[in-house]
């Protein structure tokens, strides 16, 4: 089988669907965020609070481990001396109408995936084409895993952490709304497109950007990159580092080996030619 022919849509053709594409996942995020509105009081008071409440379900297992191998209760959490303060007067009305959105974004990420799966599909084989429900469901999976991971994992703690650090007993931590929140923004949405990598890897595959051999060349480097996120984006801790790493380290062998049936088929459907 053949590709489509790209010549059967001129660039301002393409420019045309590409806005389209644009309108279409901007209705959707605004329509899921205007659903997420109804539930705002869960959102922010069993979600977004969530990890501010030492009774939280990642503090809990944490502490169980840390008791069960002996590190005297190291990760405990008893309490977090902190207040969640609003400092501007718009401040709250700000923050309900961007967290809405977010939550939009996130519920409406499928949809968004579908409407790019069918804007890049003119440039697939046909028989690629067929594998529009495998993308969008494998490629939501990882994003839906990469927001928990990033919820349940990352940001207690980071709240953890910031919470109890003091340079002094005469400084109290009253955090703007806006960082906490903030924090918990950028640490779901950066860690659910993170969790995209084998499908960009698969993508780059495709064109041949990326090989096998190039991403095993390259392994020592990229273990050190996924070290220093790991380093930035949790406490300065041993621990919560390696907690961090291991998923991204699987998801970067799950990457070369994905690179690898690419290219693999690729080199099949020459040979088939």
């Amino acid at each position: 089988m053949t590709k489509k022919s790209m010549g059967e849509m001129s660039f301002l053709d393409h420019l045309e669907e590409l806005r389209w594409l644009l309108v279409r996942s901007t209705i959707a995020i605004l329509i899921c965020a205007t659903v997420a509105f109804f539930f705002s009081d869960f959102i922010f008071n069993e979600i977004i609070f969530g990890p501010k409440d030492p009774n939280f379900i990642t503090y809990r297992i944490f502490c169980e481990l840390s008791t069960k191998l002996d590190l005297a209760e190291s990760f405990c959490v008893k309490e977090l001396p902190f207040n969640i303060q609003n400092t501007a007067i718009e401040g709250q009305i700000s923050l309900l109408i961007w967290t809405c959105i977010t939550a939009g974004f996130i519920i409406a990420f499928p949809y968004i995936l579908w409407l790019l799966w069918k804007f890049i599909s003119p440039a697939l084989y046909e028989k690629e084409r067929k594998y529009a429900k495998a993308f969008i469901s494998i490629a939501s999976l990882l994003f839906f895993l990469g927001v928990l991971f990033g919820y349940f994992v990352i940001i207690p703690m980071s709240v953890n952490f910031f919470a109890t650090f003091t340079v002094s007993p005469e400084i109290k931590n009253d955090i703007n709304i806006q960082s906490y929140i903030g924090m918990i923004k950028t640490s779901v949405i950066a860690c659910g497109l993170i969790f995209e990598m084998p499908i960009i890897i698969y993508f780059l595959s495709k064109v041949g950007l990326v090989t096998p051999e190039f991403l095993r060349k390259y392994r020592k480097y990229a273990i050190v990159l996924i070290l220093v996120v790991a380093a930035i984006v949790t406490p300065p801790d041993v621990v919560s580092q390696i907690v961090v790493s291991i998923p991204l380290l699987i998801l970067y062998e799950i990457s070369i080996f994905i690179s690898a049936v690419v290219i693999k088929n690729k080199e099949k459907e020459k040979l088939n030619a």
